[in-house]
């Protein structure tokens, strides 16, 4: 990228070509929207700002609440010719548990245009590998609700989804190698993308290596090591090792660890509602990270933090579900 390009108002995010569904290309950097407490003018003015420095990918999901607000905001981004058409953007959703059911699946897809006030999503996603008996979403959920995943069923509703053009591509979110076995035995269409958490506290090269082989794009939540609500600090921004290399390149510790996924060929998904933020999470293509960065990166020791499990309470028991099941974890 030349000098003039990366201090223009927008900078332009790489892209990627998905393997299945004719989905436009995904960039490689999106911005996240898992927001609690939901504030719908809040999320409507930070995504305007993404827009206005350059994303054009967004991440929603049912559970979120948020794809009301985004839907205005892309809207109103359109009115305002900060973008030409719907077509410039890629926004994503996904099919929470407690509608992870095969009769559900297309139901909840025109429930989720309808917040969005959109015709098609670029990428639906099964949320997790988890199924839960329908009903509105709600934290925690009882252990006993907890029910096997149909997933041949649920899969060939999504197919569906994709056939009827109201998203361009599918996939899935939290899934292990297990999961995406189980899945791409029935497929016919396969997922296009995998959506776990990933960073360099919790790398996932087993993970990658498989949907590299079988051409499934994999996308990082938690990018920089969010989501920690354990009170155990961030793993990510506290890491003593990108604070070294960032201090030496004069970047910023988001900006190492988000070049680091760049580099392995994953898309992150970054969530701040801070339009200075926002912009230094898209200044990362214009340098690299040297052999030695990498290196250190390489040996920085793992840790999970997300776990299925986290979606129940404490109390009561799984009863037609054993937890292993549901564990989205491997080295």
């Amino acid at each position: 990228m030349s000098m003039a390009a990366s201090t223009a108002a927008a900078v332009a995010v790489p892209e990627v070509s998905l393997r299945s569904g004719d989905a436009r290309p995904m960039p490689m950097v999106g911005m996240g929207t898992a927001q609690f407490p939901v504030v719908n003018e809040a999320t409507r003015n930070a995504v305007l700002a993404a827009i206005e420095v350059g994303f054009r990918h967004f991440d929603t999901a049912f559970l979120y609440g948020t794809e009301e607000p985004l839907g205005e905001a892309a809207a109103e981004a359109i009115r305002r010719g900060l973008v030409r058409s719907r077509e410039d953007l890629f926004v994503t959703s996904k099919l929470w548990c407690t509608q992870n059911h095969p009769h559900l699946v297309l139901p909840s897809l025109r429930e989720t245009l309808k917040n969005l006030q959109m015709e098609y999503v670029d990428l639906y996603l099964i949320h997790w590998p988890v199924c839960i008996k329908p009903g509105p979403p709600k934290f925690p959920n009882k252990k006993e609700d907890a029910v096997p995943v149909d997933f041949e069923g649920v899969w060939r509703a999504m197919e569906e989804c994709q056939r009827l053009g109201l998203a361009r591509a599918i996939g899935v979110s939290n899934f292990t190698t297990k999961h995406l076995d189980r899945v791409l035995a029935v497929a016919t269409i396969p997922p296009a993308v995998n959506q776990v958490e990933l960073n360099p506290a919790w790398q996932q090269r087993t993970l990658r290596a498989y949907c590299a082989d079988r051409g499934i794009h994999v996308a990082a939540y938690s990018p920089l090591g969010g989501q920690n609500w354990d009170g155990q600090g961030n793993a990510v921004l506290d890491s003593e090792v990108l604070a070294e290399i960032a201090k030496a390149r004069g970047k910023t510790v988001a900006q190492v660890a988000l070049r680091w996924i760049h580099e392995q060929g994953v898309t992150s998904i970054a969530k701040s509602y801070n339009k200075e933020r926002l912009k230094q999470n898209l200044e990362i293509f214009d340098w690299e990270l040297t052999e030695e960065d990498r290196l250190k990166i390489s040996q920085i020791p793992q840790r999970k933090v997300v776990q299925a499990t986290s979606l129940f309470s404490e109390e009561g028991e799984f009863t037609s579900v054993d937890p292993e099941e549901m564990n989205i974890a491997e080295e």
